[in-house]
């Protein structure tokens, strides 16, 4: 059987497509998706940072553009 992976964003519009959810559940479902789509950003750029040069090359990505984008702020795209 294979195992379908769906986003938070595809699981919050099911559950906001349902009427009987609440506002401040949907509020809550917006603010807990938002962290963590801000927690994997911020875990994937720190990541980036700690790559081997070789890597790096692998990826098409040099040093300096690895420490530039590591060095981002989490909210930001």
């Amino acid at each position: 059987m294979a195992h379908h992976m769906q986003s938070p964003a595809s699981h919050l519009a099911y559950l906001t497509a349902q009427n009987r959810i609440p506002a401040a559940s949907v509020f809550a479902l917006r603010v807990a998706v938002l962290l963590s789509k801000w927690a994997m950003r911020r875990r994937t750029r720190l990541s980036l940072r700690h790559l081997d040069p070789h890597l790096l090359r692998d990826i098409g990505v040099t040093p300096a553009e690895a420490d530039f984008e590591a060095r981002r702020v989490f909210w930001r795209m």
